[in-house]
């Protein structure tokens, strides 16, 4: 007789996934309000959206995105706790940029093995960012695919869905010259660059136990600091200084890939260039030690890490100072780094790595750097 061949034997344990859901079931509920209907476990995540009746003109905004290689970096130190913010950073504060608060998201995990207590501590960390960002998590997948994935291996990804009042709406139509640029302080490096990041450090040699004096913990502990999650920050300033008032926000940028000048460009007008100033802030340790390491060229990392901004406000100049300050009493740390004029006003080259002009398919503005940093 030939061997019996089972779906366990084909590498898929559908036990060890129905301990994971239980194992992360608590944390996922604790992202639940009365909006959210049917509990941990359907075929499909169901939120009330009665209250959009309360909206003039809703406008539903979406995203979805990933963590990178980061989870390398996590899957070789076999810490899985923190992973979840940055998956939930990189989605849900991409909505917030249009002034649209996250009602709900999804997660999709691909792993070569089920191991119960990692996946549940994936799912752990998302949920944790999603009550800090006040988003519902409503739902998710994990999927084994072994032979695809090695046994320790895993990618996530993440959708999330919310709304914002069309009058409400930010964006390059809002910008105006004379407006003023606020950076909002990443935690470390977030979830991009991580290429360039990990091609650094196994060219130096540096095991990621090795302990750096000038990041205060071992490197493997740096790499592993959680994206900062801006969608309360964000949408609480927004609702400060309101879009129809003269102390007002008019735009957020996401600072991701492509790093500060491309993601700024984005949310520019034509015919407006925002002139940031390096000397605002100092490059945090990590950052440093990234271009030191690897003798990277300095357009390089500005056009591949956020360089200790991840989030930046395009506010009135009557509002900047208390902007500002607002952000800072909050907890995160903030100030002002340039400004908006028209494009003309200057005599500068409109080329060059100090100066970009339109990004990522969006023909908009331009934002030129200037100075060194501090």
């Amino acid at each position: 007789m030939s061997e019996s061949i089972t779906y366990a034997s084909a590498g898929v344990d559908v036990e060890a996934g129905d301990k994971a859901v239980e194992l992360m079931k608590e944390a996922v509920k604790a992202t639940h309000g009365p909006q959210v209907l049917g509990g941990v476990g359907g075929f499909a995540g169901l939120y009330d959206v009665s209250q959009l009746l309360k909206y003039r003109e809703p406008l539903l905004a979406t995203s979805t995105d990933g963590v990178g290689t980061k989870v390398a970096i996590a899957q070789a130190m076999d810490i899985h706790d923190t992973i979840g913010y940055d998956l939930v950073g990189m989605v849900v504060d991409d909505i917030v940029v249009v002034g649209a608060e996250p009602l709900y998201m999804t997660d999709y995990i691909a792993c070569g093995k089920v191991v119960p207590e990692r996946i549940a501590d994936i799912v752990r960390g998302i949920a944790a960012a999603c009550e800090q960002a006040g988003t519902a998590l409503i739902g998710g997948e994990t999927a084994e695919h072994p032979g695809l994935l090695g046994e320790h291996e895993y990618d996530v990804a993440g959708a999330a869905s919310g709304v914002v009042e069309k009058s409400k709406l930010l964006g390059p139509e809002r910008v105006r010259e004379g407006d003023v640029v606020i950076a909002m302080a990443s935690s470390g490096l977030h979830s991009n660059g991580y290429s360039l990041v990990r091609r650094v450090i196994n060219h130096a040699g540096w095991a990621l136990d090795r302990q750096v004096s000038e990041l205060g913990r071992t490197l493997g502990e740096e790499l592993l600091v959680p994206t900062r999650v801006y969608a309360a920050d964000c949408l609480d300033l927004a609702r400060t200084f309101d879009v129809d008032a003269e102390k007002a926000v008019h735009g957020f940028s996401h600072v991701t890939g492509g790093g500060l000048a491309a993601n700024l460009a984005r949310v520019l007008p034509q015919g407006l260039t925002a002139t940031i100033e390096r000397s605002s802030w100092e490059l945090p340790a990590i950052f440093k030690l990234i271009s030191e390491l690897g003798n990277v060229p300095l357009p390089d990392l500005e056009r591949t890490l956020n360089l200790g901004v991840g989030m930046v406000a395009i506010v009135s100049a009557q509002a900047a100072d208390d902007a500002v300050a607002h952000l800072n009493e909050r907890g995160l740390p903030s100030w002002v780094m340039g400004s908006v004029q028209a494009s003309a006003a200057d005599n500068l080259p409109k080329d060059g790595p100090d100066y970009v002009q339109g990004a990522k398919g969006v023909d908009g503005g331009a934002v030129r750097l200037l100075g060194a940093y501090a």
